[in-house]
């Protein structure tokens, strides 16, 4: 598998991670993917450190744990 393609198919698995988080995540917890480039970064490992934060925070909101 090429660089590309293997990019490509990062940003797509990243993409259905977003997708699910929007649709079962309180809204708020997962910044836009604009905000999530100026917040983080422009590579998908930052896209990946949001999506991992947004899941955290849902769990830390639904089993009320202190936010870390």
């Amino acid at each position: 598998m090429e660089a590309p393609e293997t990019i490509q198919n990062a940003w797509a698995g990243l993409k259905l991670v977003r997708m699910a988080i929007e649709q079962t995540c309180p809204a708020g917890v997962l910044p836009s993917k604009e905000a999530v480039v100026l917040l983080y970064g422009p590579e998908p490992v930052h896209e990946g450190e949001a999506l991992a934060k947004a899941i955290v925070e849902t769990v830390e909101k639904l089993t009320r744990c202190p936010p870390r």
